[in-house]
């Protein structure tokens, strides 16, 4: 399977903290729907090819299972997986490269009779017969918040090891340990779990009801048929599921949301309602399956621990006084994709929330920040309903890396920044001034020396370097030669099995290659890859830095079609802003100036053309869908990508295009994130022209504290005369 950017960038970053000394302890914060035991589990085959005599022991909690889901999420990610569950572990120990799942909970809580006294004691006799045997365990602890106790600490220090892994959406995280945290937006971008949480979706100012529970139910209810005619329209069999929380004691509310749900032909009897309860469960064997018949589940707890339901959609929250963990765990079972990716429509890609409960309703606000908000239905004003652009589509998607692009770039990059010509020894000759080292031994450093104090360990010049050189084994070495490429590889997001080829073909003799650098033997190429991973490493990362020309589009690359503004766009709102004035300028009606999510430049960019007397309306375009305006462009991968410029504004009548980006700091160094810019400009400069349009980019400047807009070349010097004052151009 193919690994997100995301999911690389963390196995890269575990793969690092493995490597470093000074740290024991790992946490890693992982939003719900991320794919953490996918990202898990191939770190640890990687690392175990890497490195000898590892046993990894992955621990679970909860009343069983999880452990079981892992293990057999494991055995299908990665092929040939040497894994184990406690029962195996009895029965033949510890090996090396094995991946043992344990529930730490059957072996520590009292009366649970996993294991009697007997086996306890053979547990600990197979641990101990695997430190004997020179066998490193490396701990991993699975939702390290739940009930990890003193008991089940007692339970990690038994394996001795000198690295642990906590994993968990809502971890608690020691001030010691090395947190890698996976950004939410990132898991968003990449389509796996919701856009958006939007709580309470066109709820009037004052509510009137005899009904509170049934209110909710029928808001929700009326969504579900909503969400599930959009899937049926697009040709996709996902039945969206209510999940409907109850309050403890509560028995007299559950008939009632059972009562209602029978009024609308849902009930236990044809399936279509499902009920998890203590000592209750109903019609939940396939509630899991994308196109199930049940349209509602009720529950009074947090959905079991390692349950995904990816076909929730809404929640209907009838429980008070939860903790903020509980929260956050609960709403994670709505977030996910049920088919791992975006669906280009706001409806589909959002869940939602309805409650009464306002201190909940707080709580998820302060949880999810921007990713929970206000929601209601805005709607196109008339005059706007026949404007029309023309959006460009991609023709052709493709999310694989492409490894010839890869070889490309990375011998063009060393040709052009060493110098290299056709002759292999002169290349050897020109890499060895940069610092490339060629040797027929290993070479490793260490300092000797004295010191008057512990501080001067610090000053390396007051010790000598000590070179140590190893023979070349290729059979001894073989591991740290893949750790190395593994290295390479992961700073580009490039698979160890296409990272060994391109090295291969450039510096290896094994591999045919017509733009061949060098031709070492595999001994010299094993020394050479060795004693230069780092300089090979940055190398490489650069190499992808510089291939950001704009590759060539050709007409069979892109798709035209018409865009009009969609007629209702679901509108989401900050409601503790200061600021709930609507706008006149923009098309919508009932578009608040409190609008959310927003950057920083879009706000000022939005206030801007409120105030300006030249601007007649501005359009606020989306993300990414397909009813929103797109332009196609081309990564350094030759990956078709597109670019959703963020407004279209009239301005005396013209068109316009802008999009905002990150602005510059007091002395004038630039702010944005986006290395894509200069190409999206050009691509937006050719649409611009293509079309008879007029834009632009338009970024802030804290120095004279003015939005600044480039409309002819892209420049990141602010001071260059390529920036113009918008305020003079909007005139």
């Amino acid at each position: 399977m193919n690994l997100m950017n995301f999911q690389l960038k963390a196995i890269k970053d575990l793969l690092e903290c493995m490597e470093d000394d000074s740290v024991r302890e790992i946490v890693l914060k992982s939003p719900t729907g991320s794919g953490k035991t996918i990202m898990l589990t191939h770190f640890m085959d990687e690392y175990t090819k890497e490195h000898a005599k590892t046993v990894f022991v992955w621990l679970t909690p909860g009343k069983g299972e999880l452990e079981t889901q892992s293990k057999a999420k494991m055995d299908k990610y990665i092929h040939n997986a040497q894994t184990k569950l406690l029962a195996d572990v009895m029965a033949c120990g510890f090996e090396e490269n094995d991946a043992c799942f344990i529930n730490w909970e059957k072996l520590t809580k009292k009366g649970n009779n996993a294991l009697r006294d007997s086996e306890r004691t053979n547990f600990l006799e197979w641990i101990e017969k695997a430190l004997n045997g020179g066998l490193s365990f490396k701990i991993i602890i699975d939702e390290s918040h739940q009930n990890f106790t003193e008991k089940a600490d007692a339970i990690v220090q038994l394996f001795k090891t000198d690295k642990i892994i906590r994993c968990s959406a809502t971890p608690i995280i020691d001030k010691k340990a090395k947190l890698i945290e996976i950004a939410e937006k990132d898991v968003i971008a990449e389509g796996l779990i919701k856009k958006l949480l939007v709580i309470n979706e066109n709820f009037p100012q004052t509510i009137e009801t005899d009904n509170q529970t049934w209110y909710l139910l029928e808001r929700a209810l009326n969504k579900q048929y909503e969400i599930r005619s959009l899937f049926l329209q697009k040709g996709v069999d996902v039945n969206p599921l209510i999940v409907v929380q109850l309050p403890n004691n509560s028995d007299l509310l559950c008939e009632s949301v059972e009562d209602y749900f029978a009024t609308q032909g849902i009930t236990i009897e044809n399936e279509t309602l499902a009920v998890w309860l203590s000592g209750r469960h109903e019609n939940i064997d396939d509630i899991a399956d994308n196109n199930g018949k049940q349209i509602a589940v009720i529950m009074k707890q947090a959905v079991a621990t390692g349950w995904d339901c990816p076909r929730a959609h809404i929640l209907v929250k009838l429980r008070e006084n939860m903790d903020e963990t509980f929260e956050i765990q609960t709403l994670g079972r709505i977030r996910r994709m049920p088919e791992a990716k975006h669906y280009d429509s706001d409806i589909l890609d959002y869940c939602y929330l309805y409650t009464f409960d306002q201190k909940f309703t707080a709580g998820v606000k302060a949880a999810l920040g921007r990713g929970a908000l206000e929601g209601k239905d805005i709607f196109l004003k008339n005059e706007y309903k026949s404007f029309s652009l023309v959006k460009e589509q991609r023709t052709m998607i493709t999310d694989l890396r492409d490894p010839r692009k890869a070889l490309f770039s990375i011998a063009s990059y060393f040709i052009d920044a060493y110098g290299l010509t056709g002759s292999k020894k002169e290349n050897k000759t020109r890499l060895e001034t940069a610092g490339f080292v060629f040797s027929d031994f290993i070479n490793t450093y260490t300092q000797s020396g004295s010191i008057a104090s512990l501080s001067d360990l610090g000053e390396r010049d007051n010790l000598n370097t000590i070179t140590v050189k190893e023979t070349v084994n290729t059979h001894k070495l073989g591991r740290e030669r893949h750790h190395c490429i593994g290295v390479i590889g992961r700073e580009i997001g490039m698979e160890y099995e296409y990272m060994q080829t391109i090295i291969g073909k450039l510096f290896g003799d094994k591999y045919e290659y017509s733009n061949k650098l060098l031709s070492l033997s595999t001994r010299e190429l094993y020394a050479f890859i060795i004693n230069n991973v780092d300089t090979l490493r940055r190398s490489v990362r650069e190499a992808m830095a510089v291939q950001l020309t704009q590759g060539v589009i050709s007409a069979d690359m892109v798709s035209t079609k018409k865009f009009f503004m969609p007629r209702v766009c679901k509108f989401t709102f900050d409601v503790a802003s200061k600021v709930q004035i609507e706008s006149v300028k923009n098309v919508y009606q009932g578009y608040l100036m409190s609008a959310e999510p927003r950057s920083a430049a879009e706000k000022k960019f939005e206030k801007f053309c409120e105030k300006c007397s030249a601007v007649d309306w501005f359009y606020k375009n989306g993300d990414k869908g397909d009813e929103y305006l797109s332009i196609v462009y081309i990564d350094n991968g030759n990956r078709q990508k597109l670019f959703y410029p963020d407004y279209v504004v009239s301005l005396h009548g013209k068109t316009w295009i802008v999009e905002t980006k990150g602005g510059f700091d007091k002395v004038g160094n630039s702010e944005d994130i986006d290395i894509f810019s200069p190409k999206k400009f050009e691509v937006l400069k050719t649409y611009l022209e293509k079309y008879g349009l007029n834009g632009g980019f338009v970024r802030f400047d804290k120095q004279s504290e003015e939005l600044c807009i480039c409309t002819e070349n892209y420049n990141s010097d602010i001071h260059s005369d390529d920036w113009k004052i918008l305020s003079e151009i909007f005139v």
